[in-house]
């Protein structure tokens, strides 16, 4: 069919949701390594492990703006598509 999506396309906001999942496990594993001492009865981390913990939201938002960016360019496509069509 001409309407389905192939399978090695790549939308707009694609690159921004990988690097936001990157960026999300980065922080998902500063937050393992930096709650590790509360249950281990050690020394806690210095204040920059807390801090990059952090980058979970940064690497969330920027996935949520790669989601925003695909859902407006397939907006955008729907409506040249509908603008095209014979009424």
């Amino acid at each position: 069919m001409r309407d389905e999506t192939p399978a090695n396309s790549t939308a707009p906001g694609d690159g921004l949701v990988r690097a936001g999942a990157i960026v999300f496990f980065f922080g998902a594993a500063a937050t393992l390594v930096t709650v590790a001492p509360l249950f281990l009865g050690t020394t806690p981390f210095p204040t920059y492990m807390f801090w990059l913990s952090m980058l979970m939201g940064v690497g969330f938002a920027i996935a949520g703006a790669g989601v925003l960016r695909t859902i407006a360019a397939q907006r955008s496509q729907a409506r040249a598509h509908t603008a095209g069509a014979p009424r």
